[in-house]
């Protein structure tokens, strides 16, 4: 009898919210029960396997950085205040001056930026973030060749 007339004549002309309640309170208990399940979502970034592309050990300079943060321009150890030098040094002749940066997985960005600051203010032209992280392995032989480095150099 929405549109018709009651028993007085009149016309009725209100609408009935009702429905649109029921609605609106179903709606709002699906929203209430969902919500919690985005903040559970694991936001932690697995770094993809490499399977193709241009091989680490083609590049001309590498930087290694370990978990503990020590930093390594081709196996031979440097200070993070010296990068920017130490990659001028390192820099080769030619047009192709490329940098690969090779990092412990838990490093943080902000060492990455760095890099690739020290990297442009060296007037490098390609600059390449490694797709597989430095593993435990590799890791172990930068040290123990620093480690055996370190003494000849102080003699």
């Amino acid at each position: 009898m929405a549109f018709g007339k009651d028993r007085k004549g009149k016309i009725f002309s209100e609408i009935n919210i009702t429905p649109l309640t029921d609605i609106f309170l179903v709606l709002l208990i699906i929203m209430i029960v969902v919500a919690p399940s985005f903040q559970s979502m694991d936001n932690a970034v697995d770094v993809p396997e490499v399977n193709h592309g241009v091989n680490i050990e083609d590049a001309k300079v590498t930087v290694s950085v370990t978990s503990d943060g020590a930093m390594y321009i081709n196996g031979t150890p440097i200070q993070a205040s010296q990068l920017t030098d130490q990659l001028i040094a390192a820099k080769p002749e030619g047009d192709k001056s490329e940098v690969v940066v090779k990092a412990d997985k838990n490093i943080k960005s902000a060492k990455i930026m760095d890099i690739m600051n020290a990297a442009q203010n060296a007037e490098y032209h390609k600059l390449i973030v490694a797709g597989e992280p430095l593993n435990k392995k590799e890791q172990e032989e930068l040290q123990e060749r620093a480690s055996v480095e370190l003494p000849t150099e102080e003699e």
